[in-house]
């Protein structure tokens, strides 16, 4: 079971179910971007990415997970600094915790909002196809959460270090419950 409160919640848009998935941060829009899109500042936090996003695609990799974790090529869909960046991955990802099941393809976007020096970030994911996204919400929800609160503290200059995977990894069953 998490002992981290779970914040995602389902929204429909397009046909698509939508992992969304809300913070704040007292910093300004622009540095918060910079966390989210500048790979040396991303390192910090979940990974980095390689290539030229004029190109239209970039290389990702989440060093976060480790070391042999290999890159994955993302097209870049939309990038409006400092306040929206979309992505989809190239290749499919199973998505079920013991990684057999349906596959999708990630795709998630960032916009962003600054007011009166709070930074709104709003994070979304597109689920699997399907009418609820049940198990892919499941299997991605409490990582995404993590992976906020790293970008938090990374923003505060806090240990990132500190946000312990272990405080989320029980959070699939939260995630099942609310996108059932």
């Amino acid at each position: 079971m998490s002992n981290t409160l779970m914040t995602g919640r389902r929204e429909q848009r397009d046909g698509s179910t939508l992992l969304v998935i809300e913070r704040e941060f007292r910093a300004p829009v622009e540095d918060v971007w910079a966390a989210c899109t500048d790979p040396s500042r991303m390192e910090r936090w979940i990974g980095t990415w390689s290539g030229d996003p004029a190109s239209g695609s970039v290389s990702f990799r989440m060093t976060a997970e480790g070391d042999d974790v290999p890159a994955e090529e993302m097209d870049v869909l939309a990038c409006e600094p400092p306040r929206r960046f979309v992505v989809r991955g190239r290749e499919p990802q199973p998505f079920s915790e013991d990684g057999s099941g349906e596959t999708a393809f990630w795709e998630m976007e960032l916009e962003l909002e600054e007011t009166d020096g709070v930074t709104s970030l709003r994070f979304v994911q597109v689920l699997a196809p399907g009418a609820t996204g049940v198990e892919m919400a499941a299997s991605v929800g409490p990582g995404w959460d993590y992976y906020l609160d790293r970008l938090g503290a990374a923003l505060s200059g806090d240990d990132v270090d500190r946000v312990d995977w272990e405080a989320y990894a029980g959070g699939s069953s939260d995630y099942r419950e609310r996108f059932a």
